[in-house]
């Protein structure tokens, strides 16, 4: 059984920074997609950034580009957010997420929110 656990969310001021985590547990395949997706009040979920195994490939939403980074830790089985310049905007529930063999990149994982298995979410608020 998959498992994703999420950690590091938290209140945080305009323009500060916070960095989240998610270790997975359970895949059977070395070939996934990792990501996060978030979600605001009466907002739908959006994918965020998104990763992918081996190679790497990343993708970013346009609203994130240049402020937010994904990164991945193979040997912790761990992803990670690092979220810079954060905005009001930006507040919302991060949902961890993955996709596994599926061979999709992690564009059609982000844009299309094609995701087999979901972490139980972290808050981030970002006030003004």
């Amino acid at each position: 059984e998959v498992q994703l656990v999420e950690s590091g969310g938290g209140l945080v001021q305009a323009g500060g920074s916070l960095r989240l985590s998610c270790v997975a547990s359970g895949f059977t395949r070395d070939d996934y997609v990792m990501g996060w997706f978030r979600q605001a009040p009466g907002k739908e979920r959006e994918g965020v950034a998104c990763i992918s195994s081996g190679v790497g490939t990343t993708y970013y939403a346009d609203s994130v580009k240049g402020r937010f980074t994904i990164s991945s830790d193979a040997a912790k089985d761990t992803v990670y957010l690092q979220m810079n310049s954060l905005k009001p905007e930006d507040t919302a529930v991060y949902y961890c997420a993955a996709t596994v063999g599926s061979l999709m990149s992690p564009e059609i994982v982000g844009k299309h929110r094609i995701v087999g298995h979901w972490g139980q979410g972290t808050q981030v608020t970002v006030s003004s």
